[in-house]
């Protein structure tokens, strides 16, 4: 509606030509006159005044234009979609809670992590300092970070929403199973800490929604 309203003022002369050219047709035949429109200045804003015949028109979505199964189908797609994310999830946990065990074994003397090494590391002092860090309270395989990047991830895929989140944390336990599985027994303590560590925050994420629904 607004292109209409502007191409009708930039294109005022032709409107003012076809009022005098009717003007000039037939004089016999009743013409009805036509108001002179006063010149538009351009830069001026256009302003649209509804019409009181103008029928009111209600706003058309295309769902409502949707058949029963297309519907169904939009459904079963957003439940495939809700799936995949929770799979990537537990995915995502499992390969962090194994790679945090394998510094935390570096780390420790606990050769039980070489299965998953490939024959391709070997541990000098470097190594070792290095996993050290990276396993200690600050570091970037350490509780604190790790349970974080989790709980980062898991609010990424669900959004702000409750319902999404307790589903995502249920994921994140499939994972955690996940990873226990793969690596052949129970996971270091460092990674017990950090699940539950990252189930604290899943937890006052819950609470701090009930306050602001209080």
């Amino acid at each position: 509606m607004a292109n209409l309203i502007s191409n009708y003022l930039n294109n005022n002369s032709i409107y003012s030509a076809f009022t005098t050219s009717a003007k000039q047709a037939d004089n016999s035949s009743k013409v009805t006159p036509v108001k002179k429109v006063a010149p538009v200045d351009s830069n001026a804003a256009a302003i649209y005044v509804k019409s009181a015949e103008e029928p009111e028109k209600k706003a058309t979505y295309s769902i409502n234009k949707m058949s029963k199964e297309d519907r169904a189908a939009i459904a079963e797609q957003l439940k495939a979609d809700q799936a995949y994310r929770q799979q990537q999830l537990t995915d995502i946990v499992s390969k962090t809670l194994t790679g945090q065990s394998k510094s935390f074994g570096i780390a420790t003397g606990d050769e039980f992590w070489r299965m998953f090494a490939d024959g391709k590391v070997t541990v000098d002092a470097a190594a070792k300092a290095k996993a050290q860090e990276d396993i200690s309270e600050d570091g970037y395989w350490g509780v604190k970070q790790t349970s974080e990047r989790l709980f980062d991830f898991a609010s990424a895929l669900a959004g702000d929403n409750v319902e999404m989140m307790e589903k995502m944390q249920k994921a994140m336990e499939k994972g955690f199973g996940q990873a226990t599985k793969t690596w052949g027994k129970e996971l270091p303590s460092i990674s017990k800490d950090t699940y539950d560590a990252a189930n604290k925050l899943f937890e006052d994420y819950y609470a701090s929604k009930k306050e602001v629904e209080a």
